[in-house]
């Protein structure tokens, strides 16, 4: 099996950008704020935005199972207040799971969070536990910049954190720490933003304890960790500064990365530097790089290809990352998994 741990619902029906739209500006009068129910979306649209998109480019690439949340950009926690976040939050994970239950042996949820600058993260915990609970979503989304860019919030490590952690903890889930829209005119969304993030969130861990306070918690850093695996020499030598122990004791159990890497020479990289046990297979179709890579013919986020031909993995390796690693981080997959006997 070929488990996708990061798809975005990035092909929703255009009835949630209008509603989205309408929210928003209910910001501004709320005469125009929407209701919940006023979004009319039919299982026939949610097929047709599925089948024609991810699952015919999961079946023509050869993945089986994709951990399916929210569109990314779209999370825009920076928006409105907690009340906006959460009825908006509360729409998108409704969504998945209903695609999940559309098409149960291909998509399985993770949930979008309703952060909200300044806000304690204690308030994202009641849609946290509808999503596992009532949903039977496998993992969420963590936003370590609600505000959109300008990083107002305290690092992953700050107790700021801690009530989201314990309920991780408690529900045996892990967090892909992902940010969403960048409104700082400085840093692009996809091109700067998500690599910094990733990368920063490397780094706030590196020199924290967080770990021996949550030895079980679990964070999957995605793009395959930004500057993370091509600095490793850099990173490596900043813990040893610190006095911190070796990166593979004092990280590794608990950070892992993807391999939304979208060149042969990243993955190669990647596989080289990172050991097999903390990559997991993800290709964030149809997302941030849609396009024909023209040096090789083939689409940038078509990632099995690169897995398929580097010369670091075997057969072993490979089938770590296609599928047991994900297994491993996140517990209720596999449980859901075994359920149906696979």
């Amino acid at each position: 099996m070929i488990i996708d741990c990061h798809g975005h619902y990035t092909t929703a029906p255009k009835a949630l950008e209008n509603w989205r739209n309408q929210q928003i500006a209910g910001i501004r009068d709320s005469a125009l704020k929407p209701r919940a129910s006023d979004l009319k979306i039919s299982d026939d649209e949610l097929r047709e935005s599925i089948e024609g998109n991810q699952l015919r480019l999961m079946k023509e690439r050869g993945s089986d199972l994709t951990i399916f949340s929210p569109r990314a950009s779209f999370m825009a926690h920076h928006i409105g207040d907690f009340e906006i976040s959460s009825a908006w939050a509360a729409l998108c994970n409704e969504l998945c799971f209903r695609v999940s239950q559309l098409f149960p042996d291909h998509f399985i949820g993770a949930a979008m969070l309703p952060q909200s600058p300044g806000v304690d993260p204690r308030t994202c915990i009641p849609e946290l536990e509808r999503c596992v609970k009532e949903y039977g979503f496998v993992g969420l989304n963590l936003n370590p910049d609600p505000s959109g860019g300008h990083w107002t919030s305290p690092p992953l490590s700050d107790r700021h954190w801690y009530p989201l952690y314990e309920k991780m903890v408690e529900h045996d889930i892990p967090a892909m720490v992902h940010v969403s829209t960048s409104c700082n005119a400085c840093f692009h969304t996809t091109g700067a933003h998500y690599l910094n993030a990733d990368t920063t969130a490397f780094m706030q861990c590196l020199t924290s304890d967080l770990f021996e306070d949550f030895p079980t918690l679990r964070f999957v850093i995605p793009h395959g960790g930004g500057a993370v695996p091509y600095h490793w020499g850099r990173f490596r030598g900043l813990a040893q500064e610190m006095k911190k122990p070796l990166l593979k004791d004092h990280l590794l159990n608990n950070i892992f990365f993807d391999t939304c890497v979208y060149h042969q020479p990243g993955i190669d990289l990647l596989t080289r530097v990172i050991p097999v046990d903390n990559i997991l297979f993800a290709s964030e179709m149809i997302g941030a790089v849609r396009g024909i890579d023209p040096e090789t013919g083939f689409p940038y986020d078509d990632t099995r290809r690169y897995i398929d031909a580097t010369p670091m993995l075997d057969d072993a390796a490979r089938h770590q990352i296609y599928e047991a690693n994900a297994r491993r981080v996140y517990p209720r997959l596999d449980r859901a998994l075994k359920a149906k006997s696979l």
